[in-house]
């Protein structure tokens, strides 16, 4: 009953507003909407994280997605070997702290393919260290 009212309610305010033009001249009008990619956002999330980020709130999965994919740059980036371990450590500590608090393993497989070749060098350079140490 009460959804009812305030549905009927909006409805009301909504027809009376375009009477009076209020939607004329508003921002974008004519324009293709945007939309954002929220896939990687749970369903039943969506809109409370939608509502968040208008209020200038960004939730803590996405602030960790940034300093994963940050570490994992610098990781590939690195050209000492002790920056390369210390930005490993931080990527596969970050993943940790992602998984633990999901309960879940965090989908790499969309960047499987990058990570693969970062994993690669890594290792080639660190076996061509070890040889000249020798």
């Amino acid at each position: 009953m009460f959804l009812q009212a305030v549905s009927i309610i909006a409805e009301e305010r909504i027809a009376a507003s375009m009477r009076n033009g209020d939607f004329e001249n508003l921002e974008g009008k004519g324009k293709k909407i945007v939309f954002e990619d929220d896939s990687m956002i749970p369903e039943d999330l969506r809109m409370a994280y939608k509502i968040l980020k208008n209020a200038g709130y960004v939730p803590e999965e996405l602030t960790q997605e940034k300093e994963i994919i940050t570490a994992a740059e610098l990781l590939a980036a690195a050209t000492d070997e002790q920056e390369r371990y210390r930005q490993m450590q931080k990527l596969n500590y970050l993943i940790m702290k992602v998984n633990a608090r999901r309960r879940r393993p965090v989908n790499l497989e969309r960047d499987a393919d990058y990570y693969r070749r970062v994993v690669e060098r890594v290792t080639v350079r660190g076996a061509g260290r070890e040889a000249q140490d020798r």
